[in-house]
């Protein structure tokens, strides 16, 4: 699963809520995670001690799931009714009991109206059902060496479950009908399912738990002119008398009930291929020409992750699709990954496109059929051991394809987003309390949990690390494991007991925190490490690192572990040392303090060993550019061959007054109109607006004929800043732009400077957005709208509450809740709808938003 960061961020910045769970670790490497007695709750705290904000509260131990019954196989004949949004189903389930004799099966089944239960053959047996869970009475106890089938015929109604969704997955219905009656102009009629983390049992019957593990055959009848798409390979397919269609698409290689998926839809089906299996992209027949260009790297990640795991990819086949209105960022349905549409692109849009986004995805959901497929975490619990492999995929994909300053960027960005979160929560990777299931899709176990995989690739070494990974996978295949079959994989490959190791990062919250100095004396440097973070709740951490002390020219290298909360190491060195770097491999997940003189951050800068000391020594010297030295870096930063760098020298040149501000300002122009990265240009774009006394409205006018969209936006939003440039007209030209993320700047554009003329624009532009850029395009119509005579509003005050009060993805309701706040000064009576809106909302997380307000 990959999760929509920028929908999160939006929650996580405006909120600072979230409903963390609780958990611990057991330090002791005999005890087994399964007694509850041996996972710390949260700690008893004695009166005068300070809590940090960040300690969750105490939540519930979540223990593995009971296999009392277990299912093997699951054939399902299903077709669905548009009008009422039903799926009319036959389930026939092989099932039998895991260890001691069972009378009574339980399938989960949520929101069905059961039709029938059999005994495949024909008699008729006895159930309870709650409208959650169906109890099927045996016609006698049966052993575990005696399997039974059941035939259930029943109708699943997923749009009549309790709205549910956290901010990973935004709903958990299960199945989705798309504008199932056609009424949507602009969008195409789709179904399509999504599993994680127990929503298959919204439309099938199952036993619905990660430690579960079954082959399957589905059985879709659909309207002819419809794709369908399922797991494994497409056994048959069957045209009928009434105009429809049958498909039988059949995996005879076991997986999770949450890795079940079915998408139906009016889908371009383009053909890749690798060793002989199929390779499929879905996608919209508009993006046809273009899904190659998206999803074209997929044979090459194939083939670099079977020889880098020296486990070659098992499964049928490997397809992707892009469906609309997605719940979360993509799911990784076993030989099917469902993407959300974003991830489609025009070849304009794909300008813009780097391995940071779209190919990142596609290389996480990938790895995830070797790391979540093939060996699944038994427990949610456990869940870093799907997800945090699937981030460090992205780390190697970016390193393999693109080199060591692409794979550096990624650890820069996946470092920051753990520390973001690490403000308000900070809990162990493996976690066995939580308060809900979901919570578990965080930034710990995605960016913290690729992080911690680095460090550990890093003691090992690249032979071993593989090697482990390896070992791990062949001997879990096709099973259910906790984090001690990661450990012992490692442990029988090295030899070493690395138990210390997976306590402090799997098992135990937070990460170092580390004041580095250094003197000179004696012909020794002393390097003094003090750990301080609060150890009461974080342990004193082991940490072997790499320490480089430069004399002049030339490096020396020293590998140190760091044991004790204060600690001095010293080294031999016959002149006193230009810089010493400490974590000089850059491969520590910690905050780190380190002293050094401005004089050593420059030399930094320019002997730099990857890009993350580059980008730090940048950082580092942002708010001192009015020094020769400084301004001379920066201005070398912006000549660099890594795109990110120049990136970054732009973003710390805004307002600058140093030295030869006229020559840099102008290289900050030529970079606008001539860096081969749009990423580059548009930075350079919003350094040139932060120039108030500056005129560069014919850069910022050349920019919106740009080939890149993301350029064009950053042009408007610097032209916005200009009241005495009419560029109206241009930026009418482009109001029929297909790009969300330029119709946002637009809006955004006549949130300041647009006219009653521009009403029926921002009302026509409404279904052509994504959701994420529906949040940000409301609060612009909002905004657009205080301009306007109040008598002028209604429509788009009754626009902007319909989608408060009944959009199904929790961001767009915030964010037309936050449009008709804008007006609310200006027209009380909004007062009492905000209220009214607040008061009905169910979901936990507006709720906690709005309480706030």
């Amino acid at each position: 699963m990959n999760y929509s960061l920028s929908a999160t961020s939006i929650l996580v910045f405006l909120t600072g809520f979230s409903a963390f769970g609780q958990s611990g670790g057991s330090r002791d490497k005999g005890v087994h995670k399964k007694s509850p007695e041996a996972t710390a709750t949260a700690p008893a705290v004695s009166s005068g001690i300070t809590v940090p904000s960040w300690l969750p509260p105490v939540t519930p131990y979540q223990p593995s799931a009971t296999q009392l019954t277990d299912v093997t196989d699951t054939k399902l004949d299903v077709r669905f009714d548009y009008a009422h949004q039903y799926l009319l189903g036959t389930a026939v389930l092989t099932l039998h009991s895991h260890f001691y004799p069972q009378s009574v099966a339980v399938l989960d089944a949520k929101g069905f109206t059961i039709k029938s239960v059999q005994l495949l053959g024909g008699k008729t047996l006895t159930y309870k059902y709650d409208g959650r869970q169906l109890a099927i009475n045996l016609d006698h106890a049966y052993a575990r060496e005696q399997p039974y089938q059941l035939r259930i015929t029943y109708v699943a109604k997923p749009n009549e479950l309790p709205a549910g969704g956290s901010e990973a997955i935004t709903s958990a219905k299960g199945l989705y009908f798309i504008n199932p009656l056609g009424k949507e102009p602009n969008k195409p009629r789709q179904i399509w399912t999504q599993g994680e983390t127990q929503s298959s049992s919204c439309w099938f019957p199952t036993i619905d738990q990660p430690n579960q593990r079954m082959t399957q055959e589905i059985t879709l009848t659909v309207e002819d002119q419809f794709k369908t798409l399922s797991n494994g390979l497409l056994i048959g397919s069957k045209k009928n008398a009434d105009g429809s269609r049958t498909d039988t698409w059949r995996q005879s290689l076991p997986a999770a009930p949450y890795l079940t998926m079915l998408a139906v839809g009016d889908f371009a089906v383009v053909a890749d291929t690798w060793h002989g299996k199929a390779v499929e992209y879905y996608v919209e027949p508009k993006y046809k020409s273009t899904a190659k260009a998206v999803f074209g790297h997929t044979p090459e990640m194939l083939e670099f992750y079977s020889k880098k795991l020296g486990v070659e990819f098992p499964w049928e086949k490997y397809a992707q699709i892009a469906v609309r209105d997605y719940v979360s960022g993509a799911m990784e349905n076993t030989t099917a990954t469902v993407h959300g549409a974003a991830i489609q692109a025009t070849r304009r849009e794909l300008l813009d496109n780097t391995y940071e986004t779209s190919e990142s995805v596609i290389a996480h959901e990938l790895f995830h059929h070797w790391f979540g497929d093939y060996v699944t975490c038994e427990s949610w619990s456990n869940l870093p051991l799907n997800e945090s492999f699937a981030n460090y995929s992205q780390y190697l994909w970016a390193e393999h394809k693109y080199g060591a300053d692409a794979a550096a960027l990624v650890q820069q960005q996946d470092l920051a987003h753990y520390l973001e979160e690490a403000e308000s929560k900070r809990e162990p990777l493996i976690r066995y309390h939580y308060a809900n299931r979901e919570d578990m899709f965080d930034r710990h176990s995605y960016e913290k949990g690729g992080r911690v995989l680095h460090m550990l690739r890093k003691y090992v070494g690249d032979d071993a690390f593989f090697a482990a990974l390896t070992h791990y996978l062949t001997h879990n295949k096709y099973s259910a494991v906790e984090i001690s079959k990661l450990r012992t994989a490692f442990e029988e490959t090295t030899g070493e007991d690395l138990q210390w190791f997976f306590d402090q990062w799997f098992m135990q919250r937070g990460h170092p925190e580390l004041k580095i100095s250094h003197t000179y004396t004696n012909g020794q440097v002393l390097l003094h490490v003090q750990q301080t973070q609060d150890t009461l709740f974080q342990p004193v951490f082991r940490l072997p690192v790499m320490v480089t002390v430069w004399q002049k020219e030339k490096p020396t290298e020293h590998r140190i572990t760091i044991t004790k909360a204060d600690q001095t190491f010293s080294f031999l060195a016959a002149d006193k040392p230009t810089m010493v770097k400490f974590d000089s491999e850059s491969q520590l997940l910690a905050q780190l303090d380190e002293e050094r003189s401005m004089e050593e951050i420059v030399f930094q800068f320019y002997h730099a060993q990857n890009y993350l000391q580059k980008h730090e020594a940048l950082e580092l010297l942002q708010n001192k550019t009015a020094d020769f030295a400084v301004s001379g870096l920066m201005r070398n930063a912006l000549l660099d061959n890594f795109f990110a760098v120049r990136r970054t020298a732009l973003d710390h040149l805004r307002g600058y007054r140093g030295p030869s501000a006229n020559a840099v300002r102008s290289e900050i122009q030529h970079l606008a109109t001539a860096d081969p990265s749009s990423a580059v240009r548009a930075q350079a774009l919003v350094t040139l607006a932060s120039f108030p006394t500056e005129n560069y409205a014919a850069t910022y006018q050349a920019a919106l004929r740009d080939s890149s969209y993301v350029v064009e936006g950053a042009a408007i939003d610097a032209l916005a800043k200009l009241p005495a440039v009419n560029a109206r007209p241009q930026i009418a030209a482009l109001e029929s732009t297909p790009n969300s993320g330029l119709i946002v700047a637009i809006a955004n554009y006549y949130a300041q400077r647009g006219s009653m003329e521009q009403y029926g624009w921002f009302l026509r532009r409404l279904p052509d957005l994504t959701d994420v850029d529906l949040y940000t395009y409301l609060q612009a119509f909002g905004a657009f709208m205080v301009q306007m005579p109040v008598i002028e509003r209604e429509k788009g005050i009754h626009t902007l509450e319909a989608l408060a009060r009944t959009h199904p993805q929790y961001i767009v309701r915030l964010g037309a809740y936050r449009g008709l706040m804008t007006l609310a000064p200006s027209q009380p009576d909004l007062k009492s709808v905000l209220l009214d809106i607040k008061t009905k909302e169910t979901d936990e997380r507006l709720k906690a938003y709005y309480n706030l307000m």
